[in-house]
């Protein structure tokens, strides 16, 4: 973790070194996210690059206590990938906006990206409630309306399906750690 700070310390003091460092330590990482939403490999490509260059104008904004650094540059790819997809009156973010969300919402989304095997688990209207939402960037209000659901209905969708999650994320971190005391 030190050497994320300093290499943050270099970006945010415009070194060319370090933009370059983060890109090839965070790239993949984001394109997959721009690809998963836009899925188009030119479209991406392109998204990826305006990304990092929001990453190097926008670096003295990036605040370690709200959030990690990859949070937050997944945040700016995440958006400028959504803001591609939609009308400009449907923008969803703007200059003047924080990039932070609240903890609870950033560490659900990326644990989903991370368990996103897991959704297989889940039943077929859950999965398509979060693939909606997390993988193709719908808004609520746009998913229930793909569903044909009422919106009530969508949001108990998506709470259930984020609650069975995380019982297979714990029940997974529970045989792990069974696993390894066997070992010992």
């Amino acid at each position: 973790m030190q050497d994320d700070l300093e290499l943050i310390k270099r970006l945010q003091n415009q070194d060319n070194m370090a933009l370059s460092l983060i890109y090839d330590k965070y790239s993949a990482a984001l394109y997959g996210i721009i690809l998963r939403i836009c899925k188009n490999e030119a479209k991406a490509q392109d998204i990826l690059q305006e990304t990092f260059i929001k990453i190097w104008q926008k670096s003295n904004s990036y605040n370690s206590e709200k959030g990690k650094f990859f949070t937050w540059s997944y945040r700016i790819a995440k958006n400028l990938a959504l803001n591609s997809m939609r009308s400009p009156s449907k923008l969803i973010q703007n200059e003047d906006l924080s990039v932070y969300k609240d903890k609870d919402q950033e560490e659900s989304e990326i644990d989903l990206l991370q368990l996103s095997g897991s959704l297989k688990q889940l039943e077929p209207h859950h999965q398509k409630a979060l693939e909606l939402v997390y993988f193709n960037g719908l808004t609520h209000r746009e998913a229930h309306e793909e569903m044909d659901v009422p919106l009530g209905t969508f949001k108990s969708y998506i709470k259930q399906a984020l609650k069975k999650l995380r019982e297979v994320y714990q029940k997974e971190l529970f045989i792990l750690w069974v696993i390894i005391e066997m070992m010992i």
